[in-house]
């Protein structure tokens, strides 16, 4: 190893590792019990829970005027081309 890692640098790293560990637990163990609670719910609805996912997402990043426009532009190409199915 080339670098020269001080103690001070050292425990520096160690804290930002094990503090991104934990963190990244913590994220997985959110995002285990939300899919959880999607599959539920959808299920209690009938709906697919992707769909139920999308729209969360959807909700979360405020893309739904940019994805109803391509829906539109789907649409229109599977018109003209006879696969509206």
């Amino acid at each position: 190893m080339d670098r020269v890692i001080t103690p001070e640098q050292g425990a520096e790293l160690k804290q930002i590792v094990n503090e991104g560990v934990a963190i990244m637990q913590e994220v997985e163990d959110l995002n285990e019990g939300l899919n959880e609670t999607i599959k539920a719910v959808a299920e209690e609805m009938e709906i697919k829970p992707a769909i139920l996912k999308k729209a969360i997402k959807t909700a979360q990043k405020g893309t739904y005027s940019t994805q109803a426009d391509d829906f539109d532009t789907l649409d229109t190409i599977l018109d003209v081309v006879g696969r509206k199915v």
